[in-house]
């Protein structure tokens, strides 16, 4: 049986798919910066009345500090993550900025061993390798 984060997991890896299929040719002839800003604004005007309508909004400055701070940190990481992709996007072939860009998954591994003490096992490590020697096979030509 799948479980539940699986299946959210593999429905967010078809949307970021389609994600750089569509801004590699929705950026063509445009600025990649304005490109993400765009990206931004429709993002945020499509997910606000889903929370709303969803009855899920609730005062952001109840939230404890921490939570704030970690959400604004991880909000500017993704602005600049969505720059440096629809950058990339528009001076390289989505076929290997996409591998690249997924190389991310390596480092979230590394990342939660150092700063959240998790421990993957040897296989889970033999597969984080293998994840970071693909980045390389697809996006590097002899």
């Amino acid at each position: 049986m799948i479980t539940d984060w699986f299946f959210w997991a593999a429905l967010s890896a078809c949307f970021a798919a389609l994600t750089a299929i569509f801004a590699k040719i929705g950026i063509h002839g445009m600025d990649s910066d304005f490109a993400t800003l765009i990206r931004t604004v429709v993002i945020a005007a499509v997910l606000a009345p889903f929370v709303w309508f969803a009855g899920k909004w609730s005062n952001p400055l109840a939230l404890p500090a921490r939570s704030l701070l970690f959400l604004v940190l991880s909000a500017v990481a993704t602005g600049a993550s969505w720059i440096c992709y629809f950058r990339a996007l528009q001076l390289g072939e989505a076929s290997k900025v996409a591998p690249v860009d997924k190389f991310s998954l390596v480092l979230v591994a590394v990342f939660a061993f150092v700063f959240l003490g998790e421990r993957l096992s040897g296989r889970e490590w033999l597969g984080v390798a293998l994840v970071a020697v693909g980045v390389f096979v697809l996006a590097f030509k002899r």
